[in-house]
């Protein structure tokens, strides 16, 4: 595990009309988001690799469709630097990521009909 990445599982609330996934509660994430946008990446396409110098990002993939994510420590100071990981999250994993400052991030679209996620970054793209 990186030091400061949270990855949090969640759960589907399945009834006869679908489901419902709680992906953010400002009590639970002690987390800010700022915006947030929804993506949908089709089958093989990467986003990414990059990292942010002062911005935290919370991803959620919930499904439908998997990504393969990938995380590479790059923190000077952090007690994982260099560390690096792989796993698999979406429709199969269905689960949220907060990603800190300084960690390399990047996800791979590996299902046939692509994958959807959401980012609810602590930063405004191109600010105000």
């Amino acid at each position: 595990m990186i030091d400061g990445v949270i990855i949090k599982p969640l759960e589907k609330f399945v009834d006869d009309r679908g489901w419902l996934m709680e992906i953010y509660r400002r009590d639970a994430d002690n987390y800010q988001p700022l915006m947030s946008y929804l993506s949908y990446t089709k089958q093989n396409v990467a986003r990414g690799p990059h990292e942010h110098v002062g911005q935290s990002d919370f991803f959620v993939f919930p499904g439908p469709g998997d990504f393969i994510l990938h995380l590479w420590d790059r923190r000077e100071d952090s007690a994982t630097k260099g560390e690096k990981m792989e796993i698999r999250v979406g429709e199969t994993e269905p689960c949220a990521v907060i990603v800190p400052p300084g960690v390399v991030h990047g996800y791979k679209c590996v299902s046939p009909s692509g994958a959807f996620s959401v980012n609810l970054p602590d930063r405004l793209y191109k600010g105000e």
